[in-house]
């Protein structure tokens, strides 16, 4: 069994109104609904996601923007004014969808609650014992991204010590990420996940960077 850790951003990328949604995200989600893969996700990423999406996916910004190219498109007569009609239709009807899925952001969250396949685990004693360990390595992290790191870190390790050895960590903020800009390893994190036999991927479909043949079965 294949077992995945995620974080916020994933949460944001699945539970974001539909213009902020990645459809990869949503398909591992659907992967861990029919068993393909088992999903760990530290409960405590769930309150963080609500804040952004909140206020990061409100549909005034492109709206408006589009507004302001009707304008000037009309004013140039750039479109016929069906092509305005049909523009102005579609803007009140992209605005109604967003409110709505909006308005409905905390149901959405709270049925991750109940996905099959989907772990969400509580920071533990150990973890946050953890968490000031990694504060001591003077890593560029903020604190709660250093909590997060050490509840991964401990649960992949947890589950290694029972005999699992294909953990991954689907991981796309730059500062959680074990390479530079150039691609080469970024100490002290690349350590840190070799002695998890944590595999970082950047991407949700688990793809990039490949990870070598069996990866963590000669930890």
């Amino acid at each position: 069994m294949r077992h995945v850790f995620v974080e916020t951003i994933r949460v944001y990328s699945y539970s974001a109104p539909a213009h902020h949604k990645e459809l990869e995200a949503v398909d591992l989600l659907n992967r861990a609904r029919s068993g393909d893969v088992r999903m760990h996700l530290p409960a405590i990423c769930l309150t963080e996601a609500r804040r952004p999406i909140a206020v990061k996916c409100q549909p005034r910004r492109e709206a408006d923007a589009i507004r302001r190219f009707r304008s000037r498109a009309r004013a140039e007569q750039v479109i016929s004014p069906e092509q305005e009609r049909l523009v102005r239709e579609v803007l009140v009807r992209f605005e109604q969808q967003v409110r709505e899925e909006l308005s409905g952001l905390d149901t959405t969250l709270a049925s991750l609650r109940d996905v099959g396949g989907l772990e969400l685990f509580p920071l533990n004693e150990k973890m946050l014992l953890r968490a000031v360990e990694l504060a001591a390595l003077d890593l560029p992290l903020q604190p709660f991204d250093q909590a997060i790191l050490a509840a991964v870190l401990v649960r992949a390790e947890e589950l290694r010590d029972a005999g699992e050895t294909d953990l991954c960590f689907c991981q796309n903020d730059a500062d959680l990420q074990p390479w530079d800009k150039r691609g080469g390893p970024k100490q002290p994190l690349t350590k840190l996940y070799d002695a998890a036999s944590l595999w970082v991927y950047q991407d949700f479909e688990m793809k990039t960077p490949e990870r070598p043949d069996r990866w963590g079965s000669v930890k």
